[in-house]
């Protein structure tokens, strides 16, 4: 056994024991050595440096004792501290919807889960409705990939039930923050309801993800399930408190966009809607005449920071806001402090202004690669290519389901957008890059983390559970793999609209 000091707290592992292994860092690439994004501050007897590092480090970095955390071995005794510790993400929680009480799942307190691929929030409700507390965090599970393909890979491999036991401490950690704000027993808390998209759930309750990972891509479970907190292991809340976990509709559509579906109020109207989500994955619903479609669309991790060169979470030290002033770019940082990398409503600002001034073309190609933002921050050829890769994909699929459903764009009377990343997003620019219909942004409307308020309603009436239930069932999937549209539209919306 060898003694780590991590951040002042010491530990006892075997020799040889990966870093990645013991402490919570970002590892976007699944801890293969990739990205780069696992530094910490090492010293000690620590592996000799390995070819990731060489490439991800420069020297002056290796000098100073920074390791990439998935690629150190511990051979003996070292101290360890872990970096951005005093860095807090901005997570959405806020949405603007009216939550109606009516016999809560719960008997004293109640708390309503959305489990993101990147991100986790939640809040605390009282049985009157009234909103307690809330708390956020990162998916500890992205240890393993930003990505749910990745998660699903690393399952199959062996670590399924490393996932769910991953997963079910943190939210046991969640349920006994809230507690302590307000002065609470955590061990009250006795309704729960648990969204996210259908990877995540199944993810959560060490369910076979085989089925989700090939070809026709179906799910094992389409959940809708009342469970125990016990069948969970949540142990720090009540061990009987209600569990539910909404309804997904598809192996990729999940119960997070029927949360958001019911939050939004979509079909309580006769006009055509679109809600969007755009998020790693881009979950996209049409509503018309009674009918809803639906499709799922693999963005990619871009707009949340990551495998972009300098992508970063929204925290301290991230451009999240960018303009051209007088053919300059100027850039807003988050707590006004240096800016240390860019987040992904920075990097939508930021390629509009580059568009802007010229310095890409329609095609994205960067003639000076790379191309200095601000500070240390820069963007690259690349960065700009899987910007390209990621706003097409959004853009062809709402496209893909107006043409299916024969729908102009000037029938559509609003654009609803929801989630974290669309609420810091500046709607004007997106649509100047093309990442949503430009006729459409004067009809959008930001709605917040729609998935945690439909939640929330879940779980404080329990007759939205047939509503829930109901949206599963009348929801039409379009299938975007292999799908004609969507690989013209797909090739078509890569480029960059002229500006």
């Amino acid at each position: 056994m060898v003694s780590v000091n991590i951040d002042g707290k010491t530990v006892s592992v075997p020799k040889g024991t990966k870093l990645k292994e013991i402490i919570s860092t970002d590892m976007p690439c699944g801890g293969r050595g990739r990205c780069g994004k696992c530094k910490v501050f090492a010293q000690g007897n620590l592996s000799p440096f390995s070819v990731s590092e060489m490439n991800n480090l420069t020297a002056e970095e290796r000098k100073n004792g920074i390791r990439l955390a998935c690629m150190v071995n511990l051979e003996g005794d070292c101290t360890i501290q872990t970096i951005s510790k005093n860095s807090e993400n901005k997570i959405l929680t806020d949405g603007k919807f009216n939550i109606e009480v009516n016999e809560p799942i719960f008997k004293k307190y109640g708390i309503s889960i959305d489990i993101g691929t990147t991100t986790i929030a939640a809040k605390l409700y009282d049985i009157h409705g009234n909103e307690l507390c809330e708390s956020t965090g990162m998916n500890p599970q992205a240890k393993w990939g930003a990505d749910v393909i990745s998660r699903i890979e690393a399952s199959l491999k062996g670590e399924k039930h490393a996932l769910a036991k991953t997963i079910r401490t943190e939210i046991n950690n969640i349920i006994e923050v809230v507690a302590q704000k307000t002065d609470i027993s955590a061990k009250d808390i006795d309704g729960i309801v648990l969204t996210g998209n259908t990877a995540m759930l199944h993810l959560l309750t060490d369910t076979d993800v085989e089925p989700l990972s090939k070809v026709p891509f179906e799910a094992k479970r389409l959940f809708n399930e009342e469970l125990s907190a016990k069948d969970l292991d949540l142990t720090n809340a009540d061990n009987d408190a209600t569990v539910y976990l909404p309804p997904c509709i598809s192996a990729f559509i999940g119960a997070d966009t029927v949360c958001a579906l019911i939050a939004s109020e979509i079909d309580t109207t006769d006009d055509t809607k679109i809600l969007v989500d755009i998020g790693t994955n881009g979950e996209m619903a049409l509503f018309r005449n009674c009918e809803l479609l639906v499709c799922s669309t693999a963005a990619g991790p871009s707009f949340e920071g990551v495998g972009i060169s300098m992508g970063m979470s929204g925290k301290n030290g991230a451009i999240d806001h960018a303009e051209t002033v007088n053919g300059k770019i100027c850039a807003h940082v988050i707590g006004e402090t240096e800016a240390v990398g860019i987040c992904g409503s920075g990097l939508i600002d930021v390629v509009k202004c580059l568009l802007e001034t010229g310095i890409i073309d329609e095609t994205g190609y960067l003639e000076d690669d790379p191309v200095h933002i601000t500070g240390k921050v820069f963007l690259t050829q690349e960065d700009m290519r899987m910007v390209q890769l990621a706003k097409s994909s959004i853009y062809a699929g709402i496209n893909t389901m107006l043409i299916t459903s024969g729908v102009e764009l000037n029938e559509v009377s609003k654009l609803l957008i929801a989630g974290g990343f669309g609420s810091y997003l500046n709607t004007n620019n997106a649509g100047r890059i093309g990442l949503l219909p430009m006729e459409l942004i004067p009809r959008s409307e930001i709605l917040g983390n729609a998935a945690l308020s439909g939640s929330a309603m879940l779980l404080l009436n329990k007759s939205m559970k047939i509503k829930a239930t109901e949206i599963a069932l009348k929801a039409k999937v379009i299938p975007l793999s292999a799908n004609p549209i969507f690989t013209e539209e797909y090739m078509e919306q890569m480029m960059f609209p002229t500006i």
